[in-house]
């Protein structure tokens, strides 16, 4: 296994802790999960933007709200 150093700006790095307490995982293993995911495939993208839905607290999870169609496609 490898050691990989990069640099981040403070207020970056303590931001990312913070959600990684949150999401009960590590800075590292995030970082290792993201490393492999780009070195893995040319699917990657479509990877990272499921994860990005996933993750997204936007939307209407847990307050029962439904969407209609008019809504879902509006421009």
């Amino acid at each position: 296994m490898a050691n990989l150093t990069i640099t981040v700006d403070d207020a970056t790095l303590k931001r990312a802790r913070q959600r990684a307490l949150e999401r009960n995982e590590s800075v590292n293993a995030y970082l290792a999960d993201v490393l492999r995911r780009y070195a893995g495939s040319a699917d990657s993208t479509m990877d990272d933007v499921i994860a990005l839905a996933r993750a997204s607290e936007a939307g209407s999870a847990g307050t029962g709200r439904t969407w209609t169609r008019d809504e879902l496609h509006r421009g």
